[in-house]
């Protein structure tokens, strides 16, 4: 089956909005849309969508409307969709002109279970303020989240309010079920399904993994901890290493993940974090490996010698 891999992060991610401009309101997932039809016109089979790490809040509105779908206001007015903040604008919703090819695919998107579209811990206050939402742009994204939540049940029947994975990437998740009919799935069954991962960690020694950023979200359901989960299975030691390391961290020691360390050795912008990531790994990786044969030489010291290592 021919398959169209596409990555939201590397098209509409949060990356490649300037710190300074970040603005939720108006970033789109138009991007994305224009992928998928050019994953049609190249005759893919099957789309597999990974949702994270977005700079968007407009619930999969741009993707819509790159695919063919159309939003008019109150008076009967075609609207354009720049973003988040023209979502409450939507009075109604015209899917006729939808591309017919998606029909003839089949859609995966591989999202963060927990992310919801809608009510206090959906996605625009969770992730509203990383993303450069002020309190009151918070609430208005929220709001209009609750509004696309409502023409999407009219149209299909479903209430996309509260589904798991609905607010991944903005709410794109959501759009994507609600207006193409994708199956949303916990990011990690969609890598197992793919990559041979259990195999491997159980002939492994050591298990190192990554993320952007450690923190307490990464024990839900996040990439780091599903592997430490399979690797405790095997009682393998994991190391996690991450660009930052956030607010209470230390609770994935309770996930399996056994030591975590920032590749960052210095205080950096983010542009330069992302141009010396790779290098940066590099070293990071080097060091933590020496640190490991350094124990492991002291244990062989004790094995040893253990009347010399209790003086």
């Amino acid at each position: 089956m021919k398959t169209a891999v596409i990555e939201m992060a590397a098209i509409a991610g949060l990356r490649h909005v300037p710190y300074d401009q970040r603005n939720p309101l108006y970033t789109t997932t138009y991007g994305i849309g224009e992928t998928i039809i050019e994953a049609l016109n190249n005759n893919a089979e099957r789309i597999l969508i990974g949702c994270g790490d977005s700079g968007t809040s407009d619930g999969g509105s741009g993707m819509a409307q790159a695919i063919g779908v159309k939003f008019y206001d109150k008076n009967n007015e075609l609207l354009n969709i720049t973003g988040g903040v023209d979502i409450g604008n939507i009075h109604h919703i015209d899917m006729s002109e939808i591309d017919p090819h998606i029909q003839n695919v089949s859609i995966d998107v591989a999202v963060n279970w927990k992310n919801v579209l809608c009510s206090e811990s959906g996605v625009a206050k969770v992730f509203g303020p990383q993303k450069g939402a002020s309190k009151e742009d918070v609430q208005l994204l929220s709001n209009n989240f609750d509004h696309l939540a409502k023409l999407l049940k009219q149209l299909t029947g479903t209430d996309l309010s509260y589904v798991n994975g609905g607010g991944a990437s903005g709410g794109l998740g959501a759009g994507l079920a609600g207006f193409i009919g994708a199956e949303l799935h916990p990011r990690f069954d969609i890598i197992r399904k793919y990559i041979e991962i259990s195999d491997a960690i159980q002939t492994a020694d050591i298990v190192i993994t990554a993320e952007g950023c450690i923190d307490y979200q990464t024990p839900n359901d996040k990439i780091p901890s599903e592997v430490a989960r399979i690797a405790k299975q095997y009682d393998k030691p994991v190391i996690a290493f991450a660009g930052t390391i956030g607010k209470k961290a230390s609770l994935n020691y309770e996930s399996g993940i056994d030591a975590y360390a920032s590749i960052i050795p210095k205080p950096a912008t983010l542009e330069k974090s992302m141009t010396d990531a790779a290098k940066w790994l590099e070293k990071c990786t080097e060091n933590t490996i020496r640190q490991i044969m350094i124990g492991t030489q002291l244990a062989r010291n004790i094995e040893e010698s253990p009347e010399q290592s209790v003086k």
